[in-house]
């Protein structure tokens, strides 16, 4: 199985901590947000290869983390610049799949969060049901899911609908930025973007390929904090030992 890491954005929210810094590089009790979900991985034998799509205004910061680090990875420059010309999660993902030749299933994950929980248990309900598989929690507060993608499943975790960031969420299950796509169904990829697929949040793809193929959706196993602005990343430091942005 190949791991694609999604690091291309801009982390615009985050400024100026990110104006010239990638947002999984940020460092988190002593160690990079990205180093706490590739070490996780690396402990798992059934990835065997490693690729990152960053842009490229970060490329060199990665490439500098890929040297001091013990993994194997590839870093890929998607060629975006600024937030104004980024390609998208979708389209990035794409532009994995076409360089690399990728044929195997992939592991999808964001590189912006910080877990409590392996991905051993992801990999291992992949393996149970053989389908293209996505997490989700449930969330109490229902308006919760105008940001993000919303999951209904029915008593066996196939996903009966998916919608990305609706007005009135139809649903508690709202799913994170992990998925584990099937090799079979990557030729779908190219297919949802020449169909109009939008491209910018990774939850889209998903969106479009439920109606077309399996898949089921397994409870996320723990907490995970989405850094996803200065707010969410003072919270994340206190929780790790106090740690202040000082």
């Amino acid at each position: 199985m190949t791991c694609v890491v999604l690091a291309a954005g801009y982390a615009t929210r985050l400024y100026p901590l990110t104006e010239n810094f990638p947002k999984p590089l940020l460092e988190v009790g002593g160690k990079t947000i990205l180093d706490y979900l590739t070490q996780d991985i690396c402990k798992n034998c059934r990835i065997d290869d490693f690729v990152l799509v960053s842009n490229h205004r970060y490329l060199d910061s990665f490439e500098k983390w890929a040297a001091k680090s013990d993994l194997d990875v590839r870093i890929l420059d998607d060629g975006s610049t600024d937030n104004s010309n980024r390609l998208g999660a979708v389209r990035d993902i794409d532009f994995a799949i076409r360089s690399l030749d990728l044929k195997n299933d992939l592991l999808v994950i964001a590189a912006d969060n910080v877990l409590e929980f392996s991905f051993c248990h992801f990999l291992d309900f992949f393996e149970k049901y053989g389908t293209t598989c996505i997490m989700r929690w449930y969330e109490p507060e229902l308006e919760q899911g105008r940001r993000y993608c919303v999951c209904s499943v029915d008593q066996d975790n196939r996903v009966l609908e998916m919608k990305e960031k609706v007005l009135n969420p139809s649903s508690h299950w709202l799913v994170p930025p992990f998925y584990i796509y099937k090799a079979a169904d990557l030729h779908f990829v190219p297919e949802a973007l020449e169909a109009g697929c939008p491209a910018d949040a990774p939850g889209s793809l998903i969106e479009w390929l439920a109606p077309r193929t399996p898949i089921h959706a397994m409870p996320m196993p723990g907490k995970r904090y989405d850094i996803g602005d200065l707010a969410g990343y003072e919270k994340v430091c206190s929780q790790y030992r106090g740690i202040s942005m000082d």
